[in-house]
Formats: C-alpha cells, sequence, structure tokens
C-alpha cells in the first residue's frame, strides 16, 4: 500500500506522520519548533525523521503556517517561527531522495475535511481555525482555491480602531479584545477559567468575542458562499464554553467541527501528496 510522510508544521510544534493511502495513521512522532534558525528548524525535522522507517514512503507533504511557492517548493515566510526563505523541496529531495509538496497548513487542512471529513457530501467546503492565529481556506469539490489567502488578516474596524480580525478573535486575540474590555489575563487558557466560573468581565468580552466571529462569518458567507464551515484550532478544546453560542448566532449558516479535529492539519497534508502523486 502506498504511503507518504506527511508533515504538519506549527509555530509551537513540528508533528510527522507516516500515512497511508487509507489516510490511517501508521505512525507519529512531535518536537518542539525551532524559532530563528533555519538550520536548527532541518536538524529538528530530520532528527525526527530517524524514527521512521522510509523504505515504503513514496513522497512528503506538507502543511506550513506561512506563505510559500509551491512551484519550487520554497517557504517563502514563517511568522510564527521566525524564519523565510526556506529550500524545502530541495533540502528532502537531496537528503532523502523524496518528492515533497508543501502548501499553506489552512488550505491542506480544508482539503482532508473536504475530501474525507465533515464536507465530503458538499461542493463548498469553508474551512476556520482559530488557535494562535486565525486562519481559512476553501475547497470547490475537493480542489483549494487559491484566492483566498490570509483571511485573518482582514482590517476590522472595532471601537474606533481599525485592526484585524485576527488580532482581536484568535485564542492570543482574546488577551487583545480583553484588555480593550477592562479585562487583564495573560493567555485564552485564563480567559476560559474565568468563564467557568461566570465572571462578569470575562461574560462580557465572550458576548464581545462572538460578535466578531459572527462579522468574520458573515464575511466569508457573503464572499464565498459555503454550504458549510468546518472548524478546529487550540480554542475548540475549550468549546464548551462557546461553540453552541457561536452556532445559535449564526444559524442560517452549517457550522461544524472538524471531523479531523486538530488532526486536520496532518491528514490534509497526506491528502495532497497522494493527490499530487495521482494516487487519490
Amino acid at each position: 500500500m502506498e504511503k507518504v510522510l506527511a508533515f504538519d508544521i506549527g509555530g509551537t510544534n513540528i508533528r510527522i506522520a507516516k500515512i497511508n493511502k487509507d489516510l490511517k495513521i501508521e505512525k507519529i512522532e512531535k518536537v518542539s519548533t525551532p524559532r530563528n534558525d533555519v538550520n536548527a528548524f532541518f536538524d529538528a525535522i530530520d532528527n525526527l525523521l530517524k524514527h521512521f522507517d522510509l523504505s515504503d514512503v513514496s513522497a512528503i507533504g506538507a502543511g506550513v503556517p506561512g506563505v510559500v511557492d509551491r512551484e519550487n517548493g520554497v517557504i517563502i515566510d514563517l511568522p510564527n517561527v521566525g524564519i523565510k526563505n526556506i529550500e524545502f523541496r530541495k533540502h528532502f529531495l537531496e537528503k532523502y531522495n523524496l518528492q515533497t509538496f508543501i502548501r499553506n497548513d489552512a488550505e491542506v487542512a480544508c482539503l482532508a475535511e473536504s475530501y474525507a471529513g465533515k464536507g465530503k457530501d458538499y461542493e463548498r467546503v469553508f474551512f476556520i481555525t482559530i488557535s494562535t492565529g486565525l486562519g481559512g481556506a476553501m475547497c470547490i469539490n475537493n480542489v483549494n482555491q487559491d484566492y483566498i489567502t490570509e483571511i485573518g488578516h482582514t482590517a476590522y474596524k472595532y471601537k474606533d480602531i481599525i485592526s484585524e480580525y485576527e488580532y482581536l478573535s484568535c485564542g492570543t486575540g482574546l488577551v487583545h479584545l480583553a484588555s480593550l474590555n477592562g479585562l487583564n489575563i495573560k493567555c485564552a487558557k485564563e480567559f476560559f477559567e474565568l468563564l467557568d466560573k461566570k465572571d462578569e468581565k470575562a461574560l462580557l468580552v465572550k458576548n464581545e468575542w462572538l460578535k466578531i466571529l459572527t462579522d468574520f462569518l458573515n464575511l466569508i458567507e457573503n464572499s464565498y458562499m459555503p454550504e458549510i464551515y468546518c472548524v478546529t484550532g487550540g480554542v475548540m478544546k475549550s468549546k464548551k464554553y462557546f461553540f453552541e453560542d457561536l452556532k445559535e448566532k449564526n444559524k442560517d449558516k452549517n457550522i461544524v467541527e472538524c471531523y479531523f479535529e486538530e488532526d486536520a492539519g496532518i491528514i490534509g497534508a497526506a491528502i495532497y501528496a497522494f493527490k499530487m502523486l495521482k494516487i487519490v
């Protein structure tokens, strides 16, 4: 059976999995993502690959949180990792003789949900991740749509301040939003802990957050008309505090949690590699 290595490269961790054509994860390993050093970045991946038997691997598929030149296999910028102009394909072709295909992480995650997840019965699938950043991507008939890029960085006006959706509504953005509403917190975890205690200021911030997320969803709806929204990301670990309320505010939209949850990126990277190899 054909197998590929799937890379899920994040600002916090790098995960690598061997995945077969049936999209089953046979082995998975992870390491903390080195920052501000391209050599350390490649060393971390190379050391992780020592745990894998590569003899039955056909290719590498990678999802990365940044801008990529897919044709030349170059990662132009990984802003959350602090490195640029990374000759990604060249490294793995020369060192391991493996074809390597890279794409934005939100795009491959969307492909996973469109091809084999909650979106498989729909033509127009939109993927949203709410984590350390806010990202989105769209597939139509299992094909990534290239015209959607960095939608979380769309300008947004809040309390006479021109900012971005991501700055106010991702996991780290909750800290900024809370501060603008008189609540000082250090991280999203602290925010959800306050919600658990029914803290009045936290409840106020939650309502403001849901309004912003609803505006974000309306932007997507009016621009791209998806049939289903598949949501994942780190904040979904605390979904009991907000997700049903978000769906209630958006009854006109089909909003679901991703089937693959936080594995959407790594499964999508595998699907992308298989598609490029014309195996699926």
